[in-house]
């Protein structure tokens, strides 16, 4: 069950900023340095700048860039990888990096660059041009990785009147989850070990909204993806998986990090070791791994989705917060342990506190006989689901009953799937 999550995080400058339109500047500004302090300018139509290369027009892309995803009085530095070129199509990484020891994290995005009449058109992940590149990109995008990054457009951007997941753009498919807050994620380290959530929900860069990250500690050290996906090294210490529906993960102070550009790598595989490394600028106290949740190309409120099979909650400030695993709840600072990717299909019974078991009944409804029970916290995989008698449980009340798969029956009041509505469909 998911139902009613108050919204905490308030739209921040940089998801702002993520939702601006492909832009660049006209040849007479391609040696114009703006400065990080310059005051934000409104969004122009798309242009493209003169051909003094594509690391060139991202650089300038990327000043322009910093004036609204980044802090006022902020220093930054564009760092450009052109890693891949074939003709008039390049794809690489930028990345506004900051001061060692700033209060503010680098930001970064993937890009795609194409030269049209002698001049390059640039587009970074959220922009509503980037889709559309990436998927006409296959000079320098492998299938997957157009499939995959036509998904991680500005939030909104599939086609008009296309509501549920799989509507086409930019010529594929994308997967976009919406307000369906299944992942399909485990927690960043081996499944089976147990790390401290040493902070709880916070900002990227700190205590800036939206609230998209956690800080993990402990176990052997060793970071891994939460989910398969593909993985760019945004700089070094820095990795990004890019994954199904939408998502993608960050992953930033590693050490001994992968170096790759576009590989496929499986949920579970090597990142590298928890450091505190600031490379490409920021702070870090502790060795750590900052763990941070994107979707549709900017950062996204990390609350209420399934990692490991624990639901983070935001607290009362900045790096408080929680996790629940059923009705077990663990405090920042605490332990979590690792259960595993909680699968589409799934849910994690949850009692609300008023007990250790569930019952499981023959039908949908308390008039039916009880045929067992079930612990709190316990994974169970959904058939079918129909109504049945209301009940209320910890995210309000619903009429709806699921038909687990060994053919009993429990409330979804107390069953947390990351949907609110059946998984499997109605029996």
């Amino acid at each position: 069950m998911f139902r009613r999550f108050a919204t905490v995080a308030r739209t921040s400058t940089l998801a702002a900023a993520l939702a601006l339109g492909v832009t660049a500047l006209p040849a007479s500004a391609a040696t114009a340095t703006a400065p990080a302090t310059a005051p934000a300018q409104p969004a122009s139509p798309a242009r493209t700048t003169a051909d003094h290369g594509p690391a060139h027009a991202v650089t300038e892309h990327l000043r322009g860039k910093a004036r609204t995803a980044m802090k006022t009085g902020t220093a930054t530095e564009p760092r450009v990888g052109v890693k891949r070129r074939a003709g008039d199509w390049a794809f690489g990484t930028a990345v506004l990096a900051t001061a060692p020891g700033s209060p503010e994290l680098p930001q970064g995005w993937l890009f795609v660059a194409h030269r049209e009449d002698g001049a390059w058109k640039v587009a970074l992940e959220g922009e509503p041009g980037f889709t559309g590149l990436a998927s006409d990109a296959e000079p320098v995008l492998k299938t997957a990785e157009r499939r995959a990054l036509a998904t991680t457009g500005a939030a909104g951007s599939t086609n008009p009147g296309a509501t549920s997941p799989g509507a086409t753009e930019g010529g594929m498919t994308a997967q976009l989850a919406g307000g369906d807050y299944r992942t399909g994620m485990a927690l960043p380290f081996t499944v089976g070990q147990t790390w401290y959530m040493t902070s709880g929900p916070h900002g990227w860069s700190g205590s800036g909204t939206p609230w998209s990250s956690l800080d993990f500690a402990g176990g052997d050290q060793v970071v891994r993806a939460a989910r398969g996906g593909t993985a760019y090294t945004m700089c070094k210490g820095w990795v990004r998986v890019v994954h199904d529906r939408g998502y993608a993960t960050d992953y930033y102070h590693l050490v001994s990090n992968i170096n790759v550009d576009g590989a496929a790598v499986a949920a579970g595989a090597y990142l590298g070791y928890t450091g505190n490394d600031v490379t490409c600028g920021g702070s870090s106290t502790g060795r750590h791994v900052h763990f941070a949740l994107r979707q549709n190309g900017a950062y996204v409120g990390i609350a209420g989705h399934d990692f490991g099979r624990w639901r983070p909650e935001n607290g009362g400030s900045a790096y408080a917060g929680s996790a629940l695993h059923g009705s077990r709840r663990v405090a920042a600072g605490g332990q979590l342990y690792n259960y595993g990717a909680l699968g589409f299909n799934q849910g994690i019974i949850d009692t609300n506190g008023s007990g250790t078991t569930l019952n499981k009944r023959s039908g949908p409804g308390t008039g039916y006989a009880v045929v067992g029970s079930v612990a709190d916290g316990v994974g169970v995989t959904v058939s079918c689901s129909r109504n049945g008698t209301t009940h209320t449980g910890r995210f309000g009340s619903t009429a709806l009953w699921n038909r687990l798969s060994d053919g009993t029956w429990v409330s979804d009041a107390y069953m947390w799937t990351g949907v609110n509505g059946p998984v499997s469909g109605y029996c």
